[in-house]
């Protein structure tokens, strides 16, 4: 009981060690982000053709500390990614730690990717559909924090949802999911993934399937992905065993 309270103790120890680090690396990003708040400011701007407003003083200083944060959490992410691998590292076999390593850099450029996909595909022609709905009826005009706030909206879920197929890999690699669980779920992810772009797209049918349909197909690419990583593992594991 002892051995076991002082093994809890140790685990504890580490993940204490690796949010630390974790931490502070979200703290140094942030601090960059702050730095160079106007360029990143000029940057999500894009065309808009004219400048934003504020209600109010505090508003600027809540805009550049949110673009700040968004930042921060982009550039932390293979840091915990890399820090989350050294402390499951201990559990893995020398294989699966090649094999997940090789994820750590994949995870970033993929949530990049995604957001770069909301940034230059999606936001646009969502926000160019909206802004003809009143033209010549309205003066479309936007307060700072609205337009960041749609756009993060548009921007961020795909950040996630196009790291899911290299997390369907990783969890297939160490055999906690496989293909035919994936398939067997697949009208019940459907209608989530539906439910979640009706969600952070605009009330109206256009958007909701602009953002949908990128979403299945981003699952079903995990699905095929997970399929071959599964299908290497099975004659991987078969090999090892005709060996023996």
């Amino acid at each position: 009981m002892r051995e076991k309270e002082l093994h809890l103790s140790e685990h504890l120890n580490e993940l204490r060690k690796r949010l630390i680090f974790i931490a502070i690396a979200f703290l140094l990003f942030l601090v960059v982000g702050l730095i160079y708040d106007k360029q990143i400011y000029l940057f999500f701007m894009g065309n808009l053709g004219y400048k934003l407003m504020v209600l109010g003083p505090s508003d600027i200083m809540w805009i550049y500390f949110h673009l700040a944060t968004v930042v921060a959490a982009v550039g932390t992410i293979p840091v915990a990614a890399w820090q989350i691998w050294l402390f499951i590292k201990p559990a893995l076999k020398p294989v699966e730690r090649k094999v997940t390593l090789a994820y750590i850099p994949a995870l970033f450029l993929l949530f990049l990717g995604g957001m770069s996909f909301g940034y230059f595909f999606i936001f646009p022609n969502v926000m160019r559909f909206l802004t003809h709905l009143g033209n010549g009826l309205i003066e479309t005009s936007f307060t700072a924090e609205k337009y960041f706030s749609f756009l993060l909206d548009m921007t961020l879920p795909f950040g996630v949802a196009f790291e899911l197929p290299l997390v369907i890999m990783l969890l297939t690699t160490l055999g906690v999911v496989n293909p035919f669980t994936l398939v067997k779920l697949r009208k019940y992810a459907y209608l989530i993934l539906v439910i979640i772009a009706s969600m952070i797209s605009p009330p109206e049918f256009i958007s909701h399937i602009s953002v949908a349909i990128p979403l299945i197909l981003i699952f079903e690419i995990s699905v095929l992905l997970s399929k071959m990583v599964y299908t290497r593992r099975q004659k991987r594991e078969q090999l090892i065993l005709n060996e023996s």
